[in-house]
């Protein structure tokens, strides 16, 4: 056991999946218990949990059939995914006690597992480790591998308010976009931002036909579409694209939503062809390889004062988690949810 390490409790407490999701998402499918903390076996470490990540994509992998690139969650196992926390007791030559590791062991207070299965993360960066439970590294591969923005692009992010989108819109920007124009909700949404994420334009896409929204932002068409909803917005994306337009396709909220056939977009085939258009679906694993492009990116520009960290804090603790993720799936906070321990 490596020197230093503190006293953890004999239990804690973590989140489990009651029964799979049919429907709603309610209360009922969450169960909070009670488990044993125990000491590391050889090769393992303990962590104390101190921020617990939330994301729409949670509620996907409670369906027995997950249509993520993702396992489902198993009845009676974790939910939850993205954790900050600090090793508190080492039995491994991988991990010291005092490191901060990130993890996908699910939401828990404390949790012991083999050394590999924790992140080390770079001390002194941000200031926290909430930070690094941000979408960036889905963002910044989408914007930056996936899309290509760069000098001069017209890029179009649809659920710009979210986690995803709210560093989406900011990475273009970072990268040379001449003008992003985002997509939220609300009024309340729209004016955030244009006026504290440094988005160009922004609309509420009920406010009428999308596509009539993007040809007035647009007129001379959207170089870049980074897609974080599918259905109607994806539609009109491809009737103003700009020839040889390139669409990173990240999320199908509407689907995610209960929207059914709404969430579905038509693809105009022949719109596609003859602009040339690229669409590209895509998934971030959160490689290490991905995390470190994004911290690298991300410590520079908010260093620079040239990025706002879009960020939800909800408290109450574990307890906290079912409600906040409910709240999140509504569209109740904006960028990126995390709750401290």
């Amino acid at each position: 056991m490596t020197s230093g390490a503190a006293t953890t409790p004999d239990k804690a407490r973590e989140i489990r999946l009651a029964k799979h999701l049919e429907g709603d998402l309610t209360l009922d499918h969450f169960e909070l218990v009670e488990v044993e903390v125990p000491e590391p076996a050889p090769g393992e470490v303990v962590v104390r949990m101190d921020h617990l990540g939330v994301a729409a994509a949670y509620q996907d992998r409670m369906r027995a059939e997950c249509q993520l690139p993702l396992p489902p969650y198993q009845v009676g196992g974790r939910i939850g995914g993205g954790e900050t926390g600090t090793v508190v007791k080492s039995n491994s030559p991988d991990l010291a006690v005092g490191d901060l590791v990130q993890s996908m062991t699910g939401w828990c207070e404390y949790a012991v597992g083999p050394a590999h299965t924790f992140f080390r993360l770079p001390q002194g960066v941000f200031p926290d480790t909430s930070y690094f439970l941000c979408q960036g590294p889905t963002a910044y591969y989408g914007m930056a591998d996936i899309a290509r923005v760069g000098e001069g692009d017209v890029v179009f992010v649809s659920g710009a308010a979210g986690g995803v989108g709210s560093l989406a819109g900011q990475i273009a920007k970072r990268r040379g976009a001449a003008r992003v124009i985002g997509s939220a909700g609300s009024a309340e949404k729209v004016a955030y931002l244009v006026e504290e994420l440094g988005y160009d334009a922004a609309f509420d896409y009920h406010d009428g036909p999308v596509v009539e929204r993007l040809r007035e932002l647009a007129p001379d068409g959207v170089d870049v579409f980074f897609d974080n909803v599918g259905g109607e917005q994806f539609e009109a994306a491809i009737q103003v694209a700009a020839p040889y337009a390139r669409f990173a396709l990240c999320g199908a909220l509407s689907v995610q939503n209960g929207a059914g056939e709404d969430g579905l977009p038509r693809l105009d085939l022949m719109t596609a062809i003859t602009r040339h258009l690229e669409l590209r679906p895509f998934a971030c694993y959160h490689t290490p390889e991905q995390i470190g492009a994004w911290v690298q990116h991300f410590a520079t520009w908010l260093g620079e004062g040239r990025f706002v960290f879009p960020q939800t804090v909800v408290e109450g603790g574990i307890e906290a988690a079912p409600e906040a993720l409910m709240a999140c799936l509504k569209g109740a906070y904006r960028g990126n949810v995390s709750i401290p321990l």
